[in-house]
């Protein structure tokens, strides 16, 4: 009996290029972190390259003495494409695709063909063709001779052949109606958040590096049932679920899409709803990957771009996660933050540690409740029980005594 046919797609083979500006820059760890990028969208690192360069070729990435050593190279290990760790410039990409024949991406490609595969929402879809078409309209003359050379699945989901070969005029209009769809989901994600500070709800952003395991703790302390992976960008779209604190006080958690160094600003901008809920949040946790051992560099990463969405003044707490990984134990510490703790998502190492010091953080804007409540305004312990902490009740013959922090907003409530 023969065998059906097996169809199988092809993993593109790459070769990976850096430029390095500086001795002391980060090129190698930068050209790393896009061969993670490569493998998480599907492709096969087949070999690396990294020009020591005062510059960025303006014409061709690298210099024209490298390009004949990267078509030999190319040819030797048989590869399909070439990835740049930079955002090329159309003239820079279509010069690359001239001299080597081959498929030419870059970084934020890679990047976007992430976020189509990981896109579940309908604001995560809009917000990835919206990003996908911008890039490939500011790229529609560099990307002419590619358009022929789609498969392998990287720098190809989303839009598609038939939209990437729509003139200018035509993807500007889809992007026109993309972003009235973005609007109408924007305006519900503020009546939500509208909702949440009428209910006095405060809210923690897990924020972090990509692949540091915030959900993996969210998960953790809400069974919010999200998708871990030990990729770059795993979750893309935002998940908020209750946490139960102590005396059954309840504050809101936010899972966000994780940050990258050489995150192109347009993809900031194109998530800028969902990365907005850091800004909203009343306590950023910062999420690092100790295991990691760049982990100092990617909180700078972090930092950096909180400073760029102007969320840098929240009260941090930093977790050092992922510990059940560490063979040699060490100290860690963050200056920018109010706490530091050491966790474990795997284990549950440091999360009782991490509601105590959400707990602290929320008592900073509470005011401490001492009083008995007659019986006819029994109502008010709920209030308390949701938006407070209640920390004692006693049934009396004159009514109800409560001992209990409640939030400055509802304190004449109460």
């Amino acid at each position: 009996m023969t065998k059906p046919f097996e169809l199988k797609e092809e993993a593109e083979r790459l070769i990976l290029i850096g430029v390095q500006e500086q001795t002391d820059d980060d090129t190698e760890d930068s050209v790393y972190e896009l061969g993670e990028l490569v493998r998480t969208a599907g492709g096969e690192v087949v070999g690396t390259m990294i020009q020591r360069r005062e510059k960025i070729h303006p014409g061709t990435y690298i210099g024209t003495g490298k390009i004949e050593e990267l078509r030999m190279m190319a040819d030797a290990l048989e590869a399909t494409g070439i990835v740049c760790d930079d955002e090329l410039s159309p003239a820079q990409m279509n010069n690359l695709q001239q001299e080597l024949d081959l498929k030419i991406m870059d970084r934020t490609l890679v990047i976007l063909d992430i976020f189509a595969k990981h896109a579940v929402t309908s604001e995560g879809k809009i917000q990835v063709e919206l990003a996908q078409l911008r890039y490939r309209a500011a790229h529609l003359k560099g990307m002419g001779r590619s358009l022929s050379r789609l498969g392998g699945g990287i720098g190809t989901r989303g839009p598609g052949e038939k939209k990437l070969e729509m003139d200018r005029r035509r993807i500007h209009e889809r992007i026109g109606q993309l972003k009235r769809e973005l609007a109408e989901v924007v305006k519900h994600r503020e009546l939500i958040r509208a909702q949440r500070k009428r209910s006095h709800k405060k809210v923690a952003a897990l924020t972090g590096y990509s692949s540091s395991g915030k959900s993996s703790i969210e998960n953790y302390l809400t069974n919010a049932g999200i998708l871990e992976d030990a990729k770059l960008f795993s979750t893309l779209d935002t998940t908020t679920r209750v946490l139960q604190l102590s005396g059954k006080q309840e504050i809101l958690l936010t899972d966000t899409v994780g940050f990258i160094r050489k995150l192109p600003h347009h993809l900031i901008e194109a998530f800028k709803s969902t990365l907005e809920e850091v800004c909203y949040a009343d306590i950023i946790i910062h999420v690092v990957d100790a295991s990691n051992p760049q982990m100092e560099a990617q909180m700078q990463v972090v930092y950096e771009t909180l400073r760029q969405l102007k969320a840098e003044d929240k009260p941090v707490i930093t977790v050092f996660n992922k510990q059940d990984k560490l063979v040699n134990k060490r100290t860690f510490t963050d200056p920018n933050a109010d706490y530091a703790i050491l966790t474990s998502a795997k284990t549950g190492q440091g999360m009782e540690e991490l509601k105590q010091r959400l707990e602290q953080l929320l008592r900073r804007n509470q005011i401490y409740v001492e009083r008995v409540y007659p019986y006819s305004q029994a109502g008010i312990l709920q209030m308390i029980r949701t938006q407070g902490e209640l920390l004692e009740e006693e049934y009396l013959d004159e009514g109800i005594s409560v001992r209990a922090y409640v939030p400055k907003e509802i304190y004449g409530k109460v």
